[in-house]
């Protein structure tokens, strides 16, 4: 039995032999000085949406986590495992970040899953069941909405909880006095796996614009 799969170690040796040979000098920086990224994302598992990819990152500029469907749990410690709540930690009073992107993306298995009704395939009683639970109270507003198709609705609810994660998230006290110092802001932004196009969130309104599209034609 292979120690890695084949594409895993052919896929290691293109990184150093390309961006490993042509970035050397700043991942020796890394190791040597530790990280000090400015931005905190928060994102969805799935395997479309890896912001590193989506923008264009160089190592060390971005601090993050992904979790079934980008989601943020209200702040509450217990004797549960928290391990979205402990990344924020870490980027907020660790890392002090200056910005946290929760992002979303089209076409969520999660989201997908929390508009099902019993939430087949999941089950309340699977560790992802319970997880999408956090967004039970839009899932149900949004599927009580009778003239949209079901793409239009996933879509909404992406969105919604892009929203109700902002909120959660600002339940951390130390998120929330960062922010109210001035020291932090926030953000929120849904990816268009299909065309590639980049969704950010009106801080007051909570709609959806493309930065470098709706700028242009209002211009």
């Amino acid at each position: 039995m292979a120690l890695l799969p084949d594409h895993l170690l052919a896929g290691h040796d293109a990184f150093m032999s390309g961006r490993y040979a042509a970035e050397e000098a700043r991942y020796r920086a890394l190791a040597r000085e530790g990280q000090a990224p400015e931005t905190m994302v928060i994102a969805c598992c799935d395997s479309r949406a890896a912001p590193e990819i989506i923008f264009d990152s160089a190592p060390g500029e971005l601090f993050v986590v992904r979790n079934v469907a980008n989601l943020v749990p209200p702040f509450g410690p217990n004797d549960d495992y928290h391990g979205t709540s402990a990344a924020i930690e870490f980027a907020v009073v660790g890392l002090k970040v200056k910005n946290i992107l929760i992002l979303g993306h089209g076409r969520c298995g999660g989201i997908k899953a929390a508009l099902t009704e019993g939430g087949d395939p999941l089950s309340p009683a699977d560790f992802i069941g319970r997880w999408m639970s956090l967004v039970d109270e839009p899932a149900r507003g949004v599927a009580a909405i009778a003239d949209l198709t079901a793409t239009e609705r996933q879509t909404a609810l992406e969105r919604i909880s892009i929203r109700y994660s902002i909120n959660n998230l600002r339940s951390f006290p130390y998120v929330a006095e960062r922010e109210a110092a001035g020291e932090l802001a926030i953000h929120g932004a849904w990816f268009d796996i299909s065309t590639g196009e980049l969704w950010a969130m009106d801080p007051v309104s909570g709609d959806f614009q493309r930065p470098n599209v709706d700028a242009e034609r209002a211009a």
